[in-house]
């Protein structure tokens, strides 16, 4: 027996049921009328129970009865929307409702009485469905329930004694039905408004949630803010216990939870959780593209670390609708409620809405990202191009005729259409640099720009920074997010000089970086990859410095690959005069001198040099010659050569005229090492790199001064 929840409202007032009086005076039967006077005041704010108990209380003393029905119809349909007994047993037991005499009466909208069922053979299939239950029904007698605008339902009773109701008995239920219909059917009506009020302000919520996601896409494009915005709308507006947005990495192999609603959580689902997608529901809803409900929980569908956190967390249904975008799944949006069974498939398909709002806003998100990543990668490729040309002023391109300095540019020929790592070994001042971009320009990279990191020259503190990048608020300092040079050099060439002066605890994380082609910004979780093609130079022995536990030896292999020695200077002194002629040009259209001979007996003395700095410190000495120079004859400072009171290089001397250098420039400064007029700056050498020397050399910078 089916029944409604909703009190009966409404009210069948005593002056209706006097303008029936003349009717039921036929009878002379005042205790009927004051029956239906009681009924007036009695049938207002009445559950469908209540109405049938009060009816069959008040007709039990002016009527003879063993069973009271009240039964209602849904619209245009035999489906019954509520029916209630006033004597505790219904008539409709064991029997389609079309087949009933109940029916009957609903679709002809007659009354029917019958006086004794047993020799009345009308609805027999009614009457043996009845007696089949053990209720032997002889007197019958039904009404139906009708007001100007439809049909309600039928009432009726009936008795275990035959012959029982009379037509002064129908006049007066027929009285009493069309009361019970006006008031029944100002209790649906007042259901439908109720009903229909609700629907509406769930429906406004529904599209007033709509309206909000199309106006979050276009003003939060701060893809985890937008996400927590969303999901707690959605969650309000779903009446749901938690919400969570899940977005699919990069790789592909998993969702990560961006953002969760879930005020009552105990920590089990959190943000940043990774979900796999081969587990049930979800695997069916990235496979279908359409949401799947979950109103009961199956441990077979999931992991058993994903059921414990479900269960867990005490939800009990599920609703995940899939983030689709140009037929793919960008992500899911996932519903819990702690309640079984509380899904429909019209929240199915309102959440396919939402979940395509969330899918457009993803996208705009990680498109405004991606936009101003690249931006950002954009504008630091323009300061290192701006270096590179600010380089290719500095050096027009590698001078030289010698068989040492072919041999090395047969081997960058030769290596440069690979991707293989590139060693550049040599001292300070060769031109490593001018071979690793001669490497660059002749490979399938040269589309992009040569990304350059000098080790030697940022802080320890800041190198991993410098290489790696870094989140905004990774460190002290970290005010915004930085992009790494390895990221920077995605696609490119990453030339790493000074390599030899990379402190110990970043190694491995670059030997990661070179082998697995992968890494982290500093403050970061997320990993990026990038194809990068490495080329390295150091002027330090690395092997010794394996031995002496200063350089790991499996970040030593990763770049040896292919190793190429530049020589000194001194090792190819044909090469001295093109270098001289080629600086002299240079500097002299940049002072706007012209310089047209070069004395022989200049040259030979320069030629005679071993130039301990290299290319570098002959270029500096040239350049001073150059500002010296008066008429049209360069003319060459040749006494600091004899006297030694240059600024020198010291990478690749001997060790005692290293040390006895390094020693002189430290008295010449007092035993300062670093800072403005420093040996360090004195001898154009990276401060690291001249503490490593003196290290090595056993110099004592204190007793020096």
């Amino acid at each position: 027996m089916s029944s409604a929840s909703e009190s009966v409202t409404g009210s069948c007032n005593t002056g209706f049921f006097m303008g029936m009086h003349s009717q039921i005076a036929i009878g002379n039967d005042a205790m009927r009328y004051e029956a239906l006077a009681r009924l007036a005041g009695s049938l207002a704010s009445r559950t469908p129970e209540e109405l049938a108990r009060d009816l069959a209380d008040e007709l039990r003393r002016v009527l003879d009865f063993d069973f009271l029905d009240v039964l209602i119809y849904k619209d245009s349909s035999s489906e019954v929307l509520w029916q209630v007994t006033g004597t505790g047993q219904t008539l409709a037991l064991g029997i389609e409702c079309e087949k009933t005499a109940t029916w009957w009466v609903y679709q002809n909208q007659q009354p029917l009485t019958i006086t004794d069922w047993n020799k009345d053979d009308r609805f027999s299939n009614h009457r043996d469905a009845l007696r089949a239950h053990g209720v032997e029904v002889r007197s019958f007698c039904r009404i139906p329930l009708t007001t100007p605008q439809r049909r309600l339902g039928v009432f009726g009773v009936a008795s275990l004694r035959p012959h029982l109701y009379t037509e002064e008995d129908l006049r007066f239920l027929s009285v009493l039905a069309d009361s019970l219909a006006l008031i029944i059917a100002n209790v649906l009506n007042s259901e439908v408004l109720r009903r229909t009020q609700s629907e509406l302000e769930h429906k406004n919520a529904r599209l007033r949630l709509l309206l909000d996601l199309t106006n979050r896409i276009t003003s939060n494009l701060n893809l985890r803010e937008l996400l927590r915005a969303i999901s707690a709308s959605v969650r309000q507006v779903m009446a749901c216990d938690g919400v969570g947005i899940s977005l699919l990495e990069s790789e592909g192999e998993k969702f990560r939870l961006y953002a969760l609603d879930f005020p009552e959580s105990k920590g089990l689902l959190r943000e940043e959780l990774l979900i796999s997608p081969s587990e049930g529901p979800t695997a069916m809803a990235l496979e279908t593209l359409k949401p799947v409900i979950q109103n009961r929980h199956d441990p077979f569908a999931y992991s058993s670390e994903a059921y414990k956190k479900i269960v867990g967390e005490g939800i009990k249904s599920t609703c995940l609708a899939p983030l689709v975008s140009r037929g793919r799944a960008l992500g899911l949006l996932c519903l819990g409620r702690t309640d079984e069974n509380s899904f429909s498939n019209n929240d199915a398909n309102f959440l396919t809405q939402v979940a395509g709002q969330i899918a457009i806003a993803v996208e705009n998100a990680l498109a405004y990202g991606e936009i101003a990543e690249l931006k950002d990668k954009l504008a630091q490729e323009k300061l290192y191009l701006e270096d590179e040309i600010r380089g290719e002023a500095d050096f027009e391109g590698i001078v030289g005729r010698s068989a040492a300095l072919r041999h090395v540019l047969q081997l960058a020929e030769t290596v440069a259409p690979s991707d293989s790592t590139v060693l550049l070994l040599g001292e300070t001042g060769t031109g490593k640099e001018l071979i690793a971009r001669a490497i660059h320009d002749r490979s399938r990279r040269k589309e992009h720009t040569l990304v350059r990191l000098n080790c030697a020259a940022i802080p320890t503190g800041l190198l991993e920074s410098e290489l790696f990048g870094h989140e905004k608020g990774a460190f002290t300092g970290a005010i915004s997010q930085k992009t790494g040079r390895l990221e920077l050099a995605d696609q490119s060439t990453l030339f790493l000089d000074e390599v030899g002066d990379i402190p110990l605890e970043i190694q491995p994380k670059l030997l990661r970086a070179l082998q697995e082609r992968e890494f982290e910004r500093l403050g970061s979780t997320r990993t990026k990859k990038v194809d990068v093609r490495l080329v390295a130079a150091t002027n330090r022995d690395l092997e010794k410095m394996i031995e002496d536990r200063e350089f790991r030896s499996d970040l030593y292999y990763r770049l040896n690959v292919f190793p190429i020695r530049i020589p000194p200077l001194r090792e190819r002194p044909e090469d001295i005069p093109l270098l001289v002629r080629s600086f002299t040009q240079r500097y002299g259209r940049r002072m706007s001198k012209d310089i047209q001979t070069i004395p022989a007996s200049t040259m030979k003395k320069l030629v005679a040099w071993h130039w301990p700095g290299n290319i570098r410190e002959l270029e500096n000495f040239i350049e001073r010659s150059v500002i010296l120079t008066r008429g049209t004859i360069l003319q060459v400072p040749l006494d600091e050569l004899a006297h030694g009171k240059r600024t020198i290089p010291l990478a690749g001397t001997r060790e005692s005229g290293e040390r006895e250098e390094i020693l002189k420039v430290l008295k010449a400064t007092n035993g300062r090492v670093a800072g403005a007029n420093g040996a360090a700056e004195r001898l154009g050498l990276p401060r690291t790199t001249l503490i490593s020397r003196m290290k090595k050399l056993g110099i004592d910078a204190r007793r020096v001064s």
